[in-house]
């Protein structure tokens, strides 16, 4: 019992001794309360930051008054007024000081504590801003209701010499269509001045990494997709220069739809059309990549040299129509010119009046009115792969050339033929459960490891496997070579998206141009502008079809030295010798 007594006894002394600490102790407590106070109405600290947002005038008396309201409530002395609404982390107790001592100043006119404070936080907005548009941009994604019917995916690929507008033209479709937020493209405005370089600020919505903006020349194919009332468009935006000619070919034979760019500007046009240049090779390169329908967009119609004058654009048109009839279009029905200007947008999205020659619809309009491509979607499977790499899996990305497939689906990688699972389906960056031909495809696969995988495979069906080997006959139109070509011959052999060292084995004979009479004996060599029947053989095996069965999978092109060499189409494959 003693103890327990003693307890009560001995707290009474105590009290009755340190009586006056107590005091200090209940200040010391009271303070405490108002520095718990600022975190508690966290709601103050959340209602500042619109008021300066909005940087209405009518604000500032309002912040004030719920400054002494919320004084008033809690009995707070004016000495720790700066506490009780600033947060810790803002360095603004000067100016909250300032708002504190002198309440009856800062709340009409709001002086200069409340301006001091509009700064200091439109300076933290911003950085926040800054950090926020660090984030790499990913185009919006329209979320469409389920019931809606699937919009007709369309590839373009814009191809054309270097500097002729390419990105800069995409950029601003991208723009135009709301697919880039006019921030950011502000923010490239701003980044572009610094470095004088400010006409290039659209095209790098499309060319993405450090080397291509610093240098303003595209080097991989730009990807990017845009939507209109019936359509939906993927942009692959191909490099312009010659160096990077074979990126261009894997995104050429991606796409159903080519927009030829060219450069309406005093020798810019020239030099792009000469031998060597890009013009011609781009424009070849994509009939063979199978695109049936090319847009001719005369840009840069805004430049000083040329203000939408009609005899220049007539004149980039007379030289190109006759160069465009010989690699294989159909001028009448394959060919459409229209004028444009790219930096300005004029005539992308909206018909402009400095043209009144032009009675045409503008691009964008113009790609919405095209008729209907005609897939097959009950055929085999076929996706030939364009990239690969590691995300929480395997994932591939390619175009769905024929067939249809969905979720869940055992599939075939050829020529390695590894029996593969679809885990997850990407249609340009919106996942779905199935997936139609024509549409830009990213796989996350199960059963097979990235490294396993090279660019230039095929995803097949399982009952129905695409050809593979190493031997194959075709038809060769000889474009541009020196000299002579004889059977032994290495070049480099682009079809599909597979790039492969190949060697003409033997010569079969030649095609009369005219007739498509075969010549009975077969010839020692070919040259420029002839026209072969040779047998080929690749270093390693690819996949192939005959272009009679799959065009997609049976055209090519043969380059050497830089250049292209020849166009050709795979008639024959040869089964391998043991």
């Amino acid at each position: 019992m003693d103890p327990r007594d003693a307890a009560p006894d001995s707290w009474e002394q105590e009290d009755d001794v340190e009586a006056p600490v107590d005091g200090k102790l209940d200040s010391a407590f009271a303070a405490l309360n108002v520095n718990a106070k600022p975190f508690v109405p966290n709601i103050n600290a959340v209602e500042f930051v619109p008021s300066f947002l909005q940087k209405g005038p009518s604000e500032d008396p309002d912040s004030g008054a719920d400054v002494e309201a919320v004084v008033a409530t809690m009995d707070v002395a004016e000495t720790i007024a700066p506490l009780e609404n600033g947060d810790s982390e803002m360095t603004t107790e000067e100016t909250w000081d300032l708002k504190g001592a002198e309440p009856n100043e800062a709340e009409p006119g709001g002086g200069p504590g409340g301006d001091g404070g509009s700064i200091v936080v439109q300076e933290i907005l911003d950085e926040v801003m800054e950090e926020e548009e660090e984030v790499p941009i990913t185009p919006k994604v329209v979320a469409l209701p389920p019931d809606a019917p699937k919009k007709e995916h369309v590839n373009v690929v814009f191809i054309g010499h270097v500097d002729a507008g390419k990105s800069t033209i995409g950029g601003q479709i991208m723009y135009l269509t709301g697919m880039v937020e006019k921030r950011t493209l502000e923010k490239y405005e701003r980044e572009a001045k610094e470095k004088n370089r400010e006409t290039w600020y659209l095209s790098w919505a499309l060319d993405t990494n450090q080397e291509e903006r610093d240098k303003g020349k595209t080097v991989e194919v730009g990807r990017a997709y845009f939507e209109t009332e019936k359509k939906h468009f993927t942009i692959l935006d191909a490099p312009g220069h010659k160096s990077f000619v074979p990126n261009m070919i894997g995104g050429a034979s991606q796409a159903d739809l080519a927009v030829l760019v060219i450069s309406a500007r005093k020798g810019e046009f020239e030099t792009g059309f000469e031998k060597g240049g890009q013009t011609r090779e781009h424009a070849m390169l994509a009939k063979t990549a199978g695109v049936k329908h090319l847009i001719i967009l005369v840009n840069k119609m805004d430049d000083p040299t040329v203000n939408w004058s009609l005899e220049r654009y007539e004149e980039c048109k007379e030289k190109l129509v006759p160069f465009l009839k010989k690699v294989g279009f159909n001028p009448k029905k394959d060919i459409h010119f229209m004028p444009c200007s790219g930096l300005t947008g004029a005539n992308l999205k909206e018909p402009i009046e400095t043209c009144p020659w032009y009675t045409g619809l503008p691009f964008i309009p113009h790609l919405d009115s095209l008729p209907n491509l005609n897939r097959s979607s009950d055929g085999p499977v076929r996706i030939p792969i364009v990239d690969k790499y590691k995300d929480m899996g395997t994932v591939i990305l390619g175009k769905l050339e024929s067939g249809s497939i969905s979720k869940a689906q055992q599939l075939v990688m050829m020529p390695n033929r590894h029996t593969v699972e679809v885990l997850s389906l990407l249609s340009d960056d919106v996942e779905t459960d199935d997936a139609t031909p024509g549409e830009n495809l990213k796989l996350r696969l199960k059963g097979i490891e990235e490294e396993e995988i090279l660019p230039g495979f095929i995803l097949c069906n399982i009952d129905n496997l695409c050809h593979a080997g190493r031997t194959f006959d075709a038809q060769i139109v000889i474009i541009e070579h020196k000299s002579i070509i004889c059977p032994g011959y290495n070049a480099v052999l682009h079809i599909h998206t597979c790039i492969e060292e190949v060697q003409i084995t033997a010569l079969i004979c030649l095609v009369d141009k005219k007739s498509g009479e075969k010549s009975k004996t077969r010839p020692r060599f070919v040259k420029q502008d002839q026209v072969c029947i040779a047998r080929l053989r690749t270093a390693g095996t690819i996949c192939l079809e005959t272009f009679k069965d799959f065009p997609q999978m049976g055209r090519f092109t043969l380059r050497d030295e830089g250049k292209t060499i020849a166009i050709g189409k795979v008639l024959k494959l040869v089964a391998e010798r043991d």
